[in-house]
């Protein structure tokens, strides 16, 4: 996994190995949400799995988000969005640990940074506190190249 996080240009914050599971906390960039908190939690029994700390705690009507999250469920099929036990939404995707390979991963993670980047606005009143998408100010994505090179496969979720 480290080898395959250094292929895809990605440098891990942190990694921690405990009974056998090990994380690395990243922070990615999409197109137009910055630092964006990822945990890659493997298990090499069971799967991996690519956790994105999606937005703060949810402080609105609970059941109007919840709607949101399962509507989104619904529509991108590849990913799930959770309530974590603080009230944190969460976005996540599992990978099968018998077809996980660097593209895999890569492919996953480029999927939930454009997921991310799609529903910026939509997410912009959990995650900002005026609720507005900061600007980029001619920030470029640190992930530009994983983005690029899964671009074929992004192309629903890339705005034109």
């Amino acid at each position: 996994m480290d080898g395959w996080l250094a292929e895809l240009g990605i440098v891990p914050v942190e990694r921690i190995e405990r009974e056998g599971i090990t994380s690395w906390d990243l922070f990615l960039d999409g197109r137009r949400r910055f630092d964006v908190r990822v945990t890659v939690i493997l298990d090499p029994t069971l799967a991996c799995i690519a956790w994105v700390h999606y937005a703060p705690p949810l402080t609105d009507g609970f059941r109007r988000s919840y709607r949101k999250l399962l509507r989104w469920n619904d529509e991108y099929p590849f990913a799930k969005f959770a309530i974590a036990t603080d009230e944190r939404p969460v976005l996540s995707a599992e990978l099968p640990i018998e077809r996980l390979d660097r593209d895999v991963l890569g492919l996953a993670l480029a999927r939930l940074l454009a997921l991310c980047d799609v529903l910026v606005e939509e997410s912009a009143a959990w995650i900002w506190p005026d609720g507005k998408v900061p600007p980029a100010d001619g920030r470029v994505s640190r992930q530009v190249g994983l983005l690029a090179r899964f671009a074929d496969e992004l192309a629903e979720l890339v705005e034109a």
